[in-house]
């Protein structure tokens, strides 16, 4: 469990020190997102200690809906985490984890905004556990996960080489990329968390799909699987690696160093779909997760497409 927004500290107070602040950070992204660290890993330090502490937040912010505490959430709960994300990014941390990102607001121009959407993103859990239509959906999807798309971006980098290339117009916008990853790794997380979320009261799915599909609420809180919802899944799944697909057109565009952490976060993330399928669409039952060597055979290929795409 990650601590929860806190009061302002004292001037007596005695927060961690940047290392040791960025080093919780790098133990909870290990724990909490194995295929993620993975990809970190892979970049210079700078970039992935300043991840780490971007994935920390974002957690705490996820947590304060979907976390041990989430019954006590209120709208003046994610008040006061929107004044602590300002007073971060006025160079005010207040406790432990906002150390680190501070920290890396100093090495990068992060823009707040995208932090502020996610908190809207978290509103949203609030005020409803259903989505009508998918542009609902991708509303919800681009706030907690595209925001992360558009964070990491940043640290990531575009290459420079690009910006004077005569052909630099015609390139897909890393920007629009990356919130497309962002979408798909979010579509990826309600097609696996399906059983789980339902039992919360909390369904995802569109429900114009659901009555596409002749599949009902009651059919999917009782966890029914059969021929409609493999159908279901099968669009949902499509619907996702599309997101995929136009991700993968700007990684060509980041910086060098960042293209193979991409592409190895991408391709991992994206093996969850077949696991699912593997597992002849039972989300209700078993979770779907990609074995440690099987990630480990996604790095040589997506290095190949790091160097050549």
């Amino acid at each position: 469990m990650l601590l929860q927004p806190t009061t302002p500290v004292s001037p007596a107070s005695v927060l961690a020190s940047v290392d040791a602040s960025y080093e919780r950070c790098r133990q909870i992204t290990a724990k909490y997102s194995k295929t993620f660290y993975m990809g970190t890993m892979l970049m210079s330090e700078v970039k992935r200690r300043a991840i780490w502490a971007i994935y920390v937040w974002c957690r705490r912010t996820d947590e304060l809906v979907d976390g041990p505490s989430a019954e006590f959430t209120t709208e003046a709960t994610l008040d006061d985490w929107e004044a602590q994300l300002e007073s971060v990014f006025a160079g005010r941390p207040r406790d432990d984890y906002d150390v680190a990102m501070v920290d890396a607001l100093e090495h990068f121009a992060l823009d707040i905004q995208p932090f502020r959407d996610m908190i809207a993103g978290q509103r949203m859990d609030l005020q409803c556990s259903r989505y009508e239509t998918f542009e609902d959906l991708k509303l919800y999807c681009y706030r907690v996960a595209g925001t992360v798309g558009l964070m990491s971006t940043v640290v990531m980098g575009v290459d420079p080489e690009y910006n004077t290339a005569p052909w630099a117009s015609a390139l897909p916008c890393p920007t629009e990329e990356a919130i497309a990853l962002g979408i798909a790794n979010q579509l990826t997380n309600i097609l696996r968390d399906v059983g789980e979320d339902a039992r919360r009261g909390r369904i995802y799915l569109p429900l114009e799909d659901l009555e596409l599909f002749k599949y009902s609420e009651e059919d999917l809180i009782n966890g029914v699987i059969d021929e409609r919802w493999q159908a279901l899944m099968r669009f949902q799944i499509q619907r996702a690696l599309k997101f995929y697909r136009q991700a993968e057109g700007g990684i060509s565009v980041l910086s060098p160093d960042a293209r193979w952490p991409v592409w190895s976060a991408l391709m991992l993330y994206r093996k969850i779909l077949d696991v699912i399928a593997e597992n002849q669409y039972d989300v209700f039952n078993r979770r779907a997760f990609v074995p440690t060597v099987r990630k480990l055979l996604c790095l040589p290929p997506a290095l190949l497409r790091a160097r050549v795409l």
